[in-house]
């Protein structure tokens, strides 16, 4: 029997349940044959991250966690901003590292030139500034939404789709979710029914990341 390629996943939420540290990582295991994820969530971080002062607290947290994981293939830090993934290539070199912004980023680019990002920040996620500057035509947070905890209302969801039709107003040809809580809610599939325009999930995209990272080593 093949041995599976197992994904050491990173959640920048602290959580004790258990079904919601496991949800991204079992999304992934259910659209990717042949990974495996083991989640952790890093400690002391309730609220995620949703400012540059609360990563700047988490990146040491999220290194450490990663050296937790028992011979991982790959690590997935599970936030659209990458928080700690520069540092962990730096710590673990020889094994393969991504995030969210960066996958969400490189997908984006297929769907067109004219990228919007949904999120729960007024700012663009690192990788977006490094990648596709030219390409980014808006960042939009949708009103009372500040942390991903925000997302899991109703008043927080209604306020996503509201975002989504103001950002196709504005002319963008594909929305980047700009944090991994929206596939947390499942939101994907609906904006992209309502609005007509292509999504892109970053837990998805991380794990078609890994997946791809998979099939070099087979």
């Amino acid at each position: 029997m093949k041995k599976k390629f197992k994904i050491g996943l990173i959640r920048v939420l602290t959580t004790d349940n258990e079904e919601l540290m496991n949800i991204h990582g079992r999304i992934i295991e259910d659209n990717f044959p042949g990974l495996m994820v083991v989640s952790k969530c890093i400690p002391d971080q309730p609220e995620g991250i949703h400012s540059h002062e609360l990563e700047q607290t988490a990146i040491p947290k999220i290194v450490e966690t990663a050296k937790s994981f028992h011979e991982p293939d790959m690590i997935i830090v599970s936030c659209a901003d990458d928080p700690g993934v520069a540092e962990i290539r730096e710590a673990l070199p020889g094994i393969p590292v991504t995030g969210g912004g960066e996958t969400t980023a490189a997908l984006a680019t297929k769907y067109g030139d004219k990228i919007a990002i949904l999120g729960i920040v007024d700012y663009a996620p690192k990788a977006y500034l490094r990648m596709i500057p030219e390409k980014l035509i808006a960042v939009e947070r949708p009103d009372g939404v500040n942390s991903t905890l925000d997302l899991m209302t109703d008043k927080g969801r209604a306020a996503c789709m509201e975002t989504a039709w103001k950002i196709k107003k504005m002319g963008a040809q594909v929305i980047a979710l700009g944090c991994t809580g929206l596939t947390t809610i499942g939101i994907a599939k609906e904006i992209e029914k309502e609005t007509g325009l292509p999504v892109i999930d970053p837990v998805l995209a991380e794990g078609l990341f890994a997946w791809f990272e998979m099939l070099r080593r087979e």
